[in-house]
């Protein structure tokens, strides 16, 4: 039964690590395709939506995502989809992406908000980082107490 205090918390904490990794590299990625200086024109190819939640009572999430077309400059054609860009840009719209060159070219169509990233990836890490700290305190806590209870 006590595995069960250190199981849950210890899963927890497993996924807000991996959710902070998950920040880290996005927030890198981003930065990496705005300070490489290479910028394309891309076309839409393709604008979708999708939904999650709206039963029993949750809300529901809109999710807008694009799949943009370009050439980099070494004459590869280059495909990526991007999420939560704006409602407005449709199919055929072209637009100035950012990349960087390598085996895995890095694009985004968003244009470059280095500090606002920065701000939102901060306070992303810092809700995880409470998540952590609870669980460890609370970790913590179930030793101290069920050491002296079997005493």
């Amino acid at each position: 039964m006590d595995a069960f205090f250190y199981l849950i918390p210890g899963l927890i904490m497993a996924g807000a690590l991996f959710a902070a990794c998950r920040v880290v590299q996005g927030s890198l990625r981003m930065r990496r395709a705005w300070n490489s200086g290479l910028t394309a024109e891309a076309r839409c190819l393709r604008m979708f939506t999708t939904v999650h939640g709206g039963g029993n009572d949750t809300s529901v999430r809109t999710t807008v995502h694009h799949v943009y077309e370009f050439t980099a400059r070494d004459g590869r054609t280059v495909r990526f989809e991007e999420e939560n860009g704006p409602a407005t840009r449709l199919e055929g719209d072209f637009v100035t992406v950012h990349y960087a060159e390598g085996e895995n070219v890095v694009a985004t169509a968003q244009a470059p908000r280095p500090a606002r990233q920065a701000a939102a990836a901060f306070g992303t890490l810092a809700f995880l980082g409470v998540i952590v700290a609870f669980c460890v305190g609370f970790m913590v806590t179930f030793t101290e107490m069920n050491s002296t209870l079997h005493i």
